[in-house]
């Protein structure tokens, strides 16, 4: 064969395998998806191409990339509780800018895709966002599948909260952050992690983010049972009064107007300002007098194209009475009402004022920085009783928790996103904060009607410190997602004792790696694992009387679960879990004690259901069984108090195109051992919630009804060992606040 024949026939292999491999070649196809009205950009939204292809998901700030062939010309374009798009891949210069108009939820159109570790029920927490109607920020804490909440001072402190097999009082094992601040007070004068969610106005709330387990690295101190995280409207949909109204003197006040007109925020520039002042007297024979104002503002700008500024201020301020805690053969002897009260002179005030600048930037377009500091001037005052003449049959046993504190805080993270030909990502992030606490006057003290002190329990000032730094690896490639991790924490202890003047400063670290596998076989099913270790921190005044020993118990979990459409209009979320904790220490900041437990086991199945009747009529379902044992006890003697063995919520909720909604609504809660040996049971409840609204462009009017069909519950339960004045000695008994009965409630809000 001559060489010219042979460059002949090569040439004629080569050019139609060229032409072919350039109709395979590939486009780089980048953008940005923002909500329409608002132009925040939306996380976690999904864009794929059509029909069944490869699929990529917008990060924080909203943008994405995608790898796709040449011939594709339209990608789908969708988000929970939004209409989708179809978006047309022209000659434009990129970067896309997709504007995504709200709409109704379509569990239809919701798929199964590979999401980062902490997106893990970013689905979910979206359906429920859009279909539950919201009244509080307990609402949304109620929105976590598996989360119970209980009051024992009327509305007047943190609630308490219960979730995977924890009595976590009011934040010990549960972190809560809003707006990426940490929420968890350590060392509270009345309970470590103190979570006080009051002053957060639900209506200000765009987006919750929660997760279950000790899984995530940007997550620290409090995060054994898991996280919430809230977010709040960098500017208004629309501008609102609303008027509330119901029984036991009730009312609330609301309004949010946004400051800046339309040019100013298509230019990027958004303020608003909200207010909220309630007032309830409640069901109780000894009207608790219960008032709360809120006032809260944001503005934020685009200083550029790639950089934005955030600050929010806010401040809140309560007062209240409050019958607290009564022994439950007080009621049952018939000395009082259910409603009554054995001290009149409980009650207390809690003020809390807060700044946060958030300044974020795309140092390019795979690089951001996000660094935010904050500082909060807290101050916390309570008058209880709950023992009453089990300590001193002459004075009583009243006692006063108190506190002021300032906070400082900053969080730092660097995250790189990298693309590749394949269709695989790789997103790098590597944080970085600090917390300083200067708690003055920490008190618990014996006091005769509250203004006499009879004697200091613990009375000295705090001095806390806490820096954090972590690594985290996403890898996500096909149908797998790979998530590991390691963070670092280190906390700083400085109890100044005026009683015991001689503490040392005690210093301690902690290592917690994290990896969590996720594998979607497509669009109905995905499988995944999740590992990791994690802690909470003790209250400085123990661990300065304890020596340092039981600093900061580690938490040991795994997760198996499981995300399936086995039909196009139901959601299913379900999975295995385990929790190994190694020392149960509780500190009881209601007397000043201390006691290190044994090692601990938790263990469970949680299931959670989302279904779509019609266009209009949704249901859910969630149950959560656990069992929770003192690994180091003998049978029978091993119940954790108040661990919750089984909790469950559902409900039919409905959403008419004429603008009537809302929702029938169950919490139940079974039995539960109140101490150690079960003889003293915390009784349950089934519980029924009503909501109807009719909701225009200009105004709401809606009815809300809890309780409704007036069931006789008890809301918080402890044992407690209390005697009454006219008892010989102290009883070991079940204390309680009777739960809320038959409540219906009027509003009316007007939109402009």
């Amino acid at each position: 064969m001559s060489s010219a024949s042979a460059v002949r026939k090569m040439i004629n292999f080569i050019v139609p395998l060229f032409c072919f491999l350039s109709s395979r070649s590939q486009s780089t196809i980048k953008g940005k998806v923002i909500d329409r009205i608002s132009r925040e950009p939306l996380e976690y939204a999904i864009i794929s191409v059509d029909p069944k292809g490869k699929t990529a998901i917008t990060d924080q700030q909203g943008n994405f990339e995608m790898h796709v062939m040449a011939q594709v010309d339209s990608l789908r374009v969708s988000f929970v509780g939004y209409e989708p798009q179809m978006l047309g891949i022209g000659k434009s210069v990129h970067p896309y800018l997709i504007e995504l108009k709200r709409g109704s939820v379509d569990l239809k159109a919701v798929t199964i895709q590979p999401l980062p570790n902490n997106a893990s029920f970013s689905t979910i927490s979206s359906i429920d966002l859009n279909l539950h109607p919201v009244n509080s920020a307990q609402d949304l804490m109620r929105l976590v599948p598996g989360l119970s909440l209980m009051q024992h001072q009327g509305g007047g402190i943190a609630e308490h909260i219960f979730f995977r097999g924890f009595d976590a009082d009011h934040g010990t094992d549960v972190s809560v952050s809003v707006d990426g601040m940490p929420l968890n007070l350590v060392s509270h004068a009345h309970g470590q992690g103190f979570s006080d969610l009051h002053f957060l106005i639900p209506e200000l709330v765009m987006n919750l983010e929660y997760g279950k387990g000790p899984y995530y690295s940007d997550h620290g101190d409090f995060t054994t049972a898991g996280y919430l995280g809230f977010k709040t409207a960098d500017v208004l949909n629309k501008s609102e009064v609303k008027l509330e109204a119901g029984e036991f003197n009730t009312g609330r006040v609301m309004t949010a107007i946004n400051l800046l007109s339309n040019k100013a925020q298509q230019r990027g520039e958004n303020a608003y300002i909200a207010g909220e002042a309630i007032y309830t007297d409640g069901p109780f024979d000894y009207a608790q007098h219960f008032n709360r104002a809120n006032l809260f503002g944001k503005y934020s700008v685009s200083v550029s194209r790639k950089t934005q500024l955030k600050i929010t201020l806010s401040t809140f301020n309560s007062l209240w009475r409050s019958s607290g805690e009564i022994p439950a053969r007080a009621t049952s002897e018939g000395l009082i009402s259910r409603w009554g009260f054995i001290d009149s002179a409980q009650g207390g005030n809690t003020a809390r004022t807060t700044a946060i600048i958030r300044f974020s930037s795309e140092l390019s377009d795979k690089l951001t920085m996000e660094n935010q500091v904050y500082y909060t001037h807290y101050f916390f005052n309570l008058n209880y009783d709950e023992t009453f003449f089990a300590n001193d049959s002459i004075n009583g046993d009243q006692l006063r928790q108190r506190e002021s504190r300032d906070l400082y805080g900053y969080n730092g993270k660097l995250s790189h996103h990298a693309y590749f030909k394949n269709g695989a990502e790789l997103t790098s992030s590597a944080g970085l904060g600090f917390q300083i606490n200067n708690i003055h006057g920490s008190e618990l003290s014996h006091t005769k009607n509250y203004n006499d002190v009879l004697e200091y329990l613990q009375h000295g000032n705090v001095r806390e410190w806490t820096l954090n730094t972590y690594l985290d690896e996403n890898y996500r490639t096909g149908k797998w997602v790979l998530d590991a991790g390691i963070r670092l924490d280190y906390l700083h202890f400085n109890y100044m004792d005026f009683l015991n003047p001689l503490q040392a400063p005690i210093g301690k670290a902690i290592v917690c790696p994290k990896l969590n596998i996720e594998y979607t076989f497509n669009e109905k099913l995905q499988l995944y694992a999740k590992t990791g270790k994690g802690f909470h921190s003790n209250d400085a005044k123990v661990v300065s009387e304890n020596k340092g020993i039981g600093v900061l118990p580690a938490a040991y979990g795994a997760d198996l679960g499981i995300n399936w459409k086995p039909v196009p209009q139901l959601y299913l979320n379900a999975s295995v879990w385990y929790l190994f904790l190694q020392q149960e220490f509780v500190y009881n900041g209601d007397d000043g004690t201390f006691s290190p437990g044994n090692q601990t086991r938790r263990e469970g199945i949680d299931f959670s259901a989302r279904y779509e009747f019609i266009n209009w009529l949704y249901a859910d379902f969630d149950i959560n069984l656990c069992k929770a044992r003192n690994i180091k006890a003998a049978k029978g003697d091993d119940y954790l108090p108040l661990s919750v063995p089984l909790y469950s919520t559902g409900g039919l909720y409905f959403k008419l195109s004429n603008g009537l909604n809302g929702g029938l609504s169950y919490r139940y809660m079974k039995d539960r051992p109140a101490n150690e040996d079960n003889s003293l049971v915390a009784k349950g409840y089934f519980l029924t919630d009503l909501t109807a609204n009719y909701t225009k462009r200009k105004f709401e009017l809606g009815l809300e009804i809890q309780n409704l069909f007036n069931t006789k519950w008890r809301d918080a339960q402890y044992e407690v060992e209390s005697r009454l004045k006219n008892e010989p000695q102290p009883v070991d008994d079940i204390s309680f606040t009777p739960g809320m009965p038959f409540f219906g409630k009027l509003k009316f809000a007007l939109f402009f």
